[in-house]
């Protein structure tokens, strides 16, 4: 790492951005963002307040018209050089998720050419809005479809990936022609702030990105979605938080993204390559320290398989080098905050209350910063809170099945219906499980499937609408159709 991470700091805009400018709250109020592993302050950033949301969606609006008319290519040319940008600062980027977020260096740079990829992706998706011609079956009408830029967009991102999920909305909505107001999650802004900063470095006019962070989330979008003007918001984060936006956003008919809780199962069957499983298993459940949407949150493994796995996963969780992602060789960061620790306590007492078992770990890692040792657990009912609930931290609990048709039962036990993944060696068996799963993302044999290319998203409390890919872009467009009077009709 060859980043000064004093200056790199120092570079990152902790104002409001509101039309092209890094402004103070219109209150002074600011807010502090700390690292993880150290609990000491990284910065002091601007908290917006309701005057600044409405002064960032007046200039979004403003803008909108202008926006919406520029060509295609010239809204691919702005993301093609953003990605490049983005790579050129790749070790800026890493470098500021991992001390506001916690993840290991190695980790965070997997996340700049993730995230990046979403600003390439839709710099060529931006050309391929593709509308439809036809003639209607009576013959008197001819029918032209256009997909039009659904207008401004109000943006809010996670903690938990706080490039690629900043990434992932503003590329399509850029492509698309709209504009909007991005508000980053308050626990780690910093990274969300300097990309801002790298899409106007990459040429994109004044108003058609605004930024909005601050200390309270509500201060910022309830004014705005309660303003006629906004015509859609995107949400990544809990499926609690998504259910008060959406009955917010009923009121005024909001086109609405939500991308929401899971509750991924993690299934292996006796004819699975078990070390393959196991070596996905890390992936599904480890990476990003566990705090992901689509992290393995339950491992349902055949029981004549179940030792083997459960032995050789104990052994892979054993290698994990916990510490502050700073350093070298870490591979298991801090949790986001000293509530998330609590939490992991709570869930491995919840589940020795049921019987379960605690085969490595199970203890938060005392000092500063917020740490808890990877954990697996074994033995528990299905009545344990870590069977029931999102974990969002490092913690394996194993379950046990005999049958097909028990395992399918016991992973779609769950409100949630976001990724799901399955071991075996039978493909037939893979489409039934595609059938039956009731989950939006299925891996097959893999751990880590999230891709800029794939549709991302979850059914039943998971989420509405699709992230990434074509249906990625289609999100923030609306279509029109028009009916041409066919110049032979009545002939």
């Amino acid at each position: 790492m060859t980043v000064n991470v004093k200056e790199l700091i120092n570079r990152v805009p902790t104002g409001l951005l509101i039309n092209n400018e890094w402004v103070d709250a219109k209150n002074n109020e600011t807010y502090e963002v700390t690292n993880p592993a150290t609990d000491e302050v990284l910065a002091e950033l601007a908290s917006a307040g309701e005057g600044d949301a409405r002064a960032a969606l007046d200039a979004a609006c403003q803008a909108q018209a202008d926006w919406a008319r520029t060509s295609p290519r010239e809204r691919a040319d702005i993301l093609r050089r953003a990605f490049e940008l983005v790579h050129e600062r790749g070790e800026e980027f890493a470098a500021l998720m991992t001390l506001e977020m916690g993840k290991p260096l190695s980790e965070a740079q997997g996340e700049v050419t993730y995230g990046a990829e979403f600003l390439r992706w839709f710099s060529e998706e931006t050309t391929r809005l593709y509308g439809r011609t036809a003639t209607l079956p009576e013959g008197a009408l001819r029918m032209v479809t256009r997909r039009k830029p659904v207008g401004p967009c109000l943006l809010i991102t996670p903690w938990n990936f706080p490039l690629a999920m900043a990434t992932r909305k503003v590329g399509p909505a850029v492509a698309a022609g709209c504009t909007m107001v991005l508000k980053p999650a308050k626990l780690t802004p910093l990274t969300a702030q300097y990309f801002a900063q790298t899409m106007l470095d990459a040429g994109l006019p004044e108003g058609v990105l605004n930024v909005v962070s601050g200390k309270s989330a509500s201060a910022i979008s309830t004014p705005l979605m309660a303003d006629k003007r906004l015509r859609k918001v995107s949400f990544t984060g809990s499926t609690a938080v998504g259910r008060t936006l959406l009955k917010a956003a009923a009121d005024n008919v909001l086109r609405t993204s939500m991308e929401l809780g899971g509750n991924a199962p993690f299934i292996v069957f006796e004819d699975a390559d078990i070390d393959q499983a196991v070596a996905g298993a890390m992936g599904a459940k480890m990476r990003n320290i566990g705090e992901a949407c689509t992290a393995a949150n339950r491992f349902l493994i055949h029981e004549s398989v179940a030792d083997e796995f459960t032995e050789k996963l104990v052994s892979a969780i054993k290698a994990l080098k916990v510490g502050n992602g700073m350093e070298e060789g870490v591979t298991c960061g801090p949790l986001i905050t000293s509530d998330a620790v609590e939490n992991m306590e709570a869930l491995v007492k919840d589940a020795v209350d049921h019987g379960g078992k605690v085969l490595v770990g199970g203890s938060r890692v005392d000092g500063a910063g917020n740490f808890f040792e990877p954990t697996v657990l074994r033995g528990m009912d299905r009545g344990a809170r870590v069977f029931q609930e999102e974990i969002f931290g490092p913690l394996s609990p194993i379950f046990t099945f005999k049958t097909e048709s028990e395992v399918v039962a016991a992973a779609n036990d769950t409100e949630y219906g976001l990724a799901s993944y399955v071991y075996t060696e039978n493909s037939d068996r893979m489409w039934r499980l595609a059938d039956s799963l009731e989950y939006g993302l299925m891996g097959y044999n893999a751990g880590v499937i999230s891709n800029a290319a794939a549709p991302f998203g979850g059914v039943k409390q998971s989420g509405l609408g699709r992230e990434g890919a074509a249906e990625g872009i289609e999100e923030y467009t609306s279509v029109q159709y028009i009916g041409v009077r066919d110049p032979y009709a009545g002939q």
